[in-house]
């Protein structure tokens, strides 16, 4: 008899699950019934470097009692699976002992062929006790956070799922609240990872020394911004479908054994970077033959594997349910590339494609403990919002060298028009996943160019980097091409010719943005101080970008963003910190 089914027979319905990821971006996230309580990400606590992992299980205790909860508390614990076609090992510590846990493997195998069922269990130390356990493959959270938090759920609909993750080939899946998870198959043999890799053959990222593994998981968001730098070139694209035909999918014996060998386990635990890299060596040398420069091969790359995505994806629906339209959700590191999620978007295969703000490894807490509940109830719609992650931490003494006032969204919104310069805002809970929706977010006025090149200057960034517009989603459509509404900032949208000049901070070098529209529900702050900047300047557009030491999660409070001190003003949760030492 299940917990929950135990419950019911007490007349309890309450069920609390608790999702873990122990790995990069680590994090904890608790679902009671079907509400999604929180999701702590580690890399957003004390400053935290970006892709934290769960070092030590005695820090959940901690998290879980910040929202009020024990562990003793949660009827389920449930851990995210990771490198594997059996089983992963998480090796950590608990109360700085050395421990280590089974869990589910990379994705579905011949080891446990559902997707949706649990395949390891067993039990874990954590702070002294014991605590029994399920898990499931890594990549089954990806498919159950991104359905859960989809709109389609909400509609009692069906979907498709693309997962495409690091070590992961893209994999479809269909999604059913009532028939579960159906494996439809990869699109193609090709890691998730291949696309940072690219940076490591070509441009400013370019090693001398290939890694057997990905060894930086920040090249992929840098290079999506570099490739604005070239174009995508004829004769790069034939070059990319020779080799990617010849090393991945020919009968050549290096490919066939490739295929035999290496199925999309995760790169930590199969040899599926080594062949990448020959890949890319391969097309090195035949451009350079030809004169194509950096900037156009890395420009080609992203063109080339758009391209290779959307039309696999499509004979593989058509395959599979027939024409359509149909709904998607695409997870995985990759659907963090806005560019792909706008294609995908504009297929006509699809009628609906839904990104959750969370689709990397940010999500797969969330996705654990949906999984959780889906064995009670079904994989049926959560109820969620982003701002769902820690709140602040109090900040009782006022930072030495800085004053206060009390000051309303209006005033600020005067003060970004007026000033011309960058306010840190801090309000309310972080957001969940990598992206700052406001909460944690650096806002400046748009209208002068060079807007872009003091907050990359302040953040520590390449000159070339984009800085993303928030605007009324009203607006949004006279604006930029489609303008749809977009509030998690994850597709690519093209700023009008008559609004160029007028908004050139947030201009990417090829005419597009990364636009977040906000809408009067979305976010009262943000759509407060949008609102009343648009009255004063005729602009309803400001720049957002995270607030964040460079490499770090979000700053977790106002002591941290006034002792990094690159921008003079705070605001948070009305007050306005100002600086006075100069």
């Amino acid at each position: 008899m299940s917990a929950y089914t135990l419950m019911l027979t007490k007349g309890v319905t309450r069920l609390i699950i608790c999702g873990l990821k122990l790995t990069h971006d680590g994090a904890v996230a608790l679902i009671e019934d079907d509400r999604l309580v929180f999701s702590v990400e580690m890399e957003k606590l004390g400053n935290g470097l970006r892709y934290s992992t769960v070092a030590d299980f005695s820090l959940i205790p901690g998290i879980l009692a910040d929202f009020g909860y024990k562990p003793k508390d949660v009827d389920e614990w449930v851990i995210d699976g990771w490198d594997g076609d059996v089983s992963g090992t998480v090796a950590l510590l608990d109360r700085g002992s050395p421990t280590e846990v089974v869990v589910g493997p990379y994705r579905e195998s011949r080891a446990c062929p559902a997707l949706d069922a649990p395949s390891v269990s067993g039990t874990y130390p954590m702070d002294g006790e014991t605590y029994a356990y399920t898990s499931y493959p890594h990549a089954a959270g990806h498919v159950a956070s991104a359905y859960v938090s989809s709109p389609f759920a909400q509609r009692d609909e069906g979907s498709f799922v693309l997962v495409w993750d690091g070590g992961l080939f893209p994999r479809l899946y269909w999604t059913d609240p009532r028939g579960g998870v159906e494996n439809l198959g990869e699109l193609f043999p090709l890691i998730g990872h291949a696309y940072a890799i690219a940076g490591h053959h070509f441009g400013p990222f370019r090693k001398a020394v290939q890694s057997p593994t990905v060894d930086d998981l920040s090249v992929a968001g840098k290079l999506m911004a570099y490739i604005a730098l070239g174009k995508a070139d004829e004769g790069v694209l034939s070059i990319l479908r020779e080799e990617f035909h010849r090393v991945f999918e020919s009968e050549e014996p290096a490919a066939v054994e490739y295929r035999a060998t290496v199925g999309g386990y995760g790169s930590l635990f199969e040899q599926s970077v080594p062949p990448v890299h020959e890949f890319y060596s391969a097309v090195r040398a035949r451009a350079e033959e030809n004169g194509a420069s950096d900037e156009d091969v890395l420009a080609s790359v992203h063109a080339f594997l758009e391209d290779l995505l959307v039309e696999r994806i499509s004979v593989k629906v058509r395959a599979a349910k027939g024409d359509g339209p149909w709904n998607l959700c695409f997870a995985g590191g990759c659907a963090l590339n806005i560019k792909w999620n706008s294609a995908l978007r504009e297929a006509p295969d699809f009628r609906d494609v839904w990104v959750p703000p969370f689709p990397n490894d940010a999500g797969s807490a969330i996705g654990a403990a949906a999984l959780g509940r889906a064995q009670h109830t079904g994989l049926g719609p959560l109820s969620w919002n982003p701002r769902l992650g820690p709140a602040l931490t109090a900040s009782p003494e006022v930072p030495a060298g800085w004053s206060t006032r009390n000051c309303t969204p209006e005033e600020l919104a005067r003060i970004l028009h007026e000033s011309g310069e960058p306010v840190v805002v801090l309000h309310g809970r972080a957001e969940l996943g990598p992206r700052a929706l406001g909460g944690r977010s650096i806002l400046a006025a748009p209208v002068k160019a060079s807007m872009k090149d003091e907050l990359n200057r302040v953040k520590d960034r390449e000159p070339y980097r984009p800085v993303a517009p928030i605007c009324l989603e009203a607006e949004a459509p006279t604006i930029f091409s489609p303008g749809t509404r977009d509030p998690h900032m994850l597709f690519d949208h093209k700023v009008r010719a008559d609004w160029l000049e007028r908004i050139p901070a947030v201009v990417h070098l090829d005419g597009t943005a990364r636009l977040q529209t906000v809408g009067p529900g979305d976010d009262d702050l943000l759509f407060t101080v949008l609102t009343a900047y648009h009255r004063l300047s005729g602009v309803p557009v400001l720049c957002n970008t995270s607030a964040n030491l460079n490499g770090h999660g979000f700053f977790p409070d106002v002591a941290s963003a006034a002792r990094w001190g690159r921008v003079s003003r705070i605001w948070s949760d009305g007050t306005l910190y100002r600086r006075t030492d100069g």
